[in-house]
Order: C-alpha cells, then structure tokens, then sequence
C-alpha cells in the first residue's frame, strides 16, 4: 500500500510502495522552481562551455543554446535532478539500497515538476528458527609425523637444482629436457605452436598428449619428428582435434638434485635454525590450514541447519553482484591463457554455474547478520585496530601499511562485518551440538 510523505524540503515529495520483501518503489516529485534552477545552472554551465559563432564565450542566448542543443541537455539534467534529490528521497523514506536503483524518469521541462520513479532492492527482514536444537558438524584437525614429511620432500623436490645428465644419457620420466620447437598444421605453422628453450618434465603430462611420451629415450643434440592429435576441446578452436606435426631438438637432458634434509637446508628456506624448526613450521602451515577448513565445514553445517528452517528473500541484484565480481575475478586471471572467444564462452557458462553459490553465501551472511543484531553483538575500533595488527605480524607486513590499506575504498568496514560475522557463529557454535569426524 502507497503512502504519501512529505519531504522536509518542500521542493521534493516521496511516495513509498512495497512492492515485495526486497523491493521497493519511491514516486519522486519534483516541484518545477527546483526544475527551473536545474535548467538555468545547465545553461550558464553550456554557455561557458560552448562556442557558438557570433557571439563572445559566455554570452550566447539561451534561447540559440536551447534550439542548439535542448534535445541533449535534457538528458544531463534529468540525471541532475535524480543525483541531487535521490539520497534526499532514500531517507525520508528510511530506505537503504543494496543494490544500484533502476529509475523510470519522465524527460523534464521547464515550468513542470519532474517526476521519476526509483525501484529499490532492499535487505530481507530474516526471521530467526527457534535455536534450541542447532546442530553442527567439525572435523577434527590432526597432522600426522607422515603428512610433514611429505610435505617436507616435496618441498625438497621444489627446491633441487637441475643439473645436466652425463653426456649421452637416454631422457625417461622424470628428465628435464630444454628443447626447441616447431608445430605445424597441413605443413603451415601456427600461432603459439613454437618456442625456443622450452623446459618440459617427462611425465608431467602438461604438454598435449603423445608429446612428453615421444621424447622418452631422447639425448642432448637429437632432433626427433612427434604426431599428435590436439584434443577435441582444446582451449585454442583454431587448433582443437586437429594432427600436427612437431619438429624437436633436444637441446639439454638435466635432472633435479635433491638436496640434504638438514640443518643447512632449513637455514636456507628462511629464518630457520634447525630441521626441526622447518618441521615445526610445516606442521603449524598445516594445521592452520586445516583449523580454517574446519572452522568452514562447522560454519555450512550451522548455517545449514537454520537455512533449513527458515526463508525469506535475496534481492536479485545481491546475487548479480556477487557473480560479477567472481567473473570480473576469473577474467583477471585467465585473460592472458585462453584467446578472447573461449573465455567469454567459459565465463557465459560460469556465470549460471556460479549463481547458486552466490546466492546461498548471501543468504549464510544475511542469517550471520541477523544473529548478530539479534544478540547486539559488535566490534569497537580498538578490536578491529587489534585484529589489524595481528594480520600484519602474521604477513610480516608493518602495521601501518596494512592500516592505510584497510583505510582505503570502504575495505575497513568490510572487515568490521567480517569480524562481526565470526562472532555471530561463534555463538551459534557455543550453544548448537557439534558433532566431531575425523579430519583428513
């Protein structure tokens, strides 16, 4: 039902329409003085602006720049008038938007109120299930004398030197060869089908098919001819199912030499004394890791259990967002790995993949924001001022740069509703019945 408001400026009048439990309608009037200055501002703006032939700069009639350029002008100042009145409009109505309002305008005109209508999504009001019986699932975090041993070879095997194979050693899995290359389709080269010092490990399986395999038993000097078949959904349609024909000359047959696991090693991945130090270290990384995955699983089990039983509405425009900023995100990274058609293909198809996901992660933080308001739960500068230091001894990162990054385009309050938001479940977790799997 429409309600009728008027504004404490008498130049703008409000009307207010709930149009469903996100949305929101605001009829805006505006009275025809306020039009009338909106058009003299634009105009004594357009005349200094403009040269028109005949008269001096600033001087030219409004009645030559009305006949010159009326039709454009219009436009500006219709977004004029919705720019100065809409804020206005948004708190007479007490109205916040989540999303960027969508406005149907009438063209404005001097002597004439201009009226425009602003649809408005707005948050649901989230109604909480009784929590008497929440329940929750965590895992448990355990590291094993095994797992940082792994851990500790593999980064042995990250941080082995290659050296050169003794001269007229065959290549097999595991070799690295430095080679030079050409690809050909039909005879005729093609684009990224080249190179020169490339380095590829036998077995790695990062090449196309059938290539790392036919350089098996290769040695330095040799040249080989390799068929392959690019695979039928190979990111690059110029080649994808296509044979080629790649002309190899191994230039250098090398393997990785691992170093000693000791104290010398440690002191050389960082601020490390013994071995035992760096085991420490990828036990903690461990565990760590783990603690957040937990902290995660006991967060979707909660949140779940409530989602279950409770509903309310995600305003559209939300969820839009959300997956725009994923995709803008996606594009970012693989831009430079896919050509321009295949990766407007692959972000058209993520971006109904995606849009489930989106919307349930918004509808965990709604219910984290209502637990929070629910129990007054908040977070003061100092805490935040606190919890900002700790994340800059953690990255080894000065305290002040960490500051004037969180200072910067609203990031700040982000991290205020992060922390609130980890409060909130750590409420639910101190009163819901949290049963215990075994980590992994």
């Amino acid at each position: 039902m429409a309600r009728a408001e008027k504004s404490d400026k008498p130049s703008v009048q409000v009307t207010t329409e709930e149009v469903s439990a996100v949305v929101r309608s605001l009829g805006v009037e505006v009275a025809a003085a306020r039009v009338n200055r909106a058009f003299d501002r634009a105009y004594r703006d357009l005349a200094r602006r403009v040269k028109v032939r005949g008269f001096r700069p600033g001087k030219t009639p409004r009645s030559v720049l009305e006949r010159l350029y009326g039709a454009a002008i219009g436009e500006d100042i219709e977004r004029a008038l919705v720019a100065e009145t809409l804020p206005d409009a948004l708190g007479e109505a007490d109205v916040v938007p989540v999303s960027e309002p969508s406005i149907d305008a009438q063209p404005p005109a001097p002597d004439t109120a201009f009226r425009y209508t602003a649809r408005i999504e707005v948050k649901p009001v989230v109604e909480l299930p009784d929590l008497a019986g929440l329940e929750g699932r965590r895992p448990a975090v355990e590291v094993t004398d095994e797992e940082v041993e792994r851990e500790l070879e593999s980064l042995r095997e990250r941080r082995a030197p290659l050296v050169d194979e003794e001269e007229g050693t065959a290549a097999a899995r595991g070799s690295f060869l430095t080679i030079d290359y050409v690809g050909r389709i039909d005879g005729e080269a093609f684009e990224g089908g080249s190179a020169e010092g490339a380095v590829i490990e036998l077995g790695s399986g990062r090449f196309i098919p059938g290539f790392e395999e036919q350089l098996e038993g290769a040695r330095a000097g040799e040249e080989r001819e390799l068929q392959v078949e690019f695979p039928a959904d190979y990111a690059s349609a110029d080649v994808a199912g296509k044979q080629a024909v790649f002309e190899v000359k191994v230039v250098a047959v090398r393997r990785r030499e691992l170093p000693a696991l000791d104290d010398e090693f440690a002191k050389q991945l960082g601020d490390f004394e013994t071995l035992d130090d760096l085991k420490a270290r990828i036990r903690g990384d461990l565990a760590g890791h783990r603690e957040r995955a937990a902290r995660q699983e006991l967060r979707s089990s909660l949140l779940g259990w409530i989602l279950e039983r409770t509903t309310f509405d995600v305003p559209a425009g939300l969820v839009e967002r959300r997956v725009e900023q994923r995709l803008a995100m996606a594009h970012r990274q693989l831009g430079g790995s896919m050509d321009d058609a295949a990766l407007h293909e692959q972000l058209a198809s993520w971006r109904e993949q995606w849009r489930p996901a989106a919307e349930r992660e918004i509808r965990e933080e709604l219910v984290l924001e209502a637990v929070a308001e629910a129990e007054e739960l908040r977070v003061e500068d100092d805490e935040l001022d606190a919890h900002i230091e700790e994340q800059a001894r953690e990255q080894g990162m000065a305290p002040a740069r960490l500051r004037k990054h969180f200072a910067e385009g609203g990031r700040r309050e982000g991290l205020r509703f992060e922390r609130v938001a980890e409060k909130a479940l750590d409420h639910l977790a101190a009163q819901a019945k949290i049963a215990q799997s075994s980590g992994t």
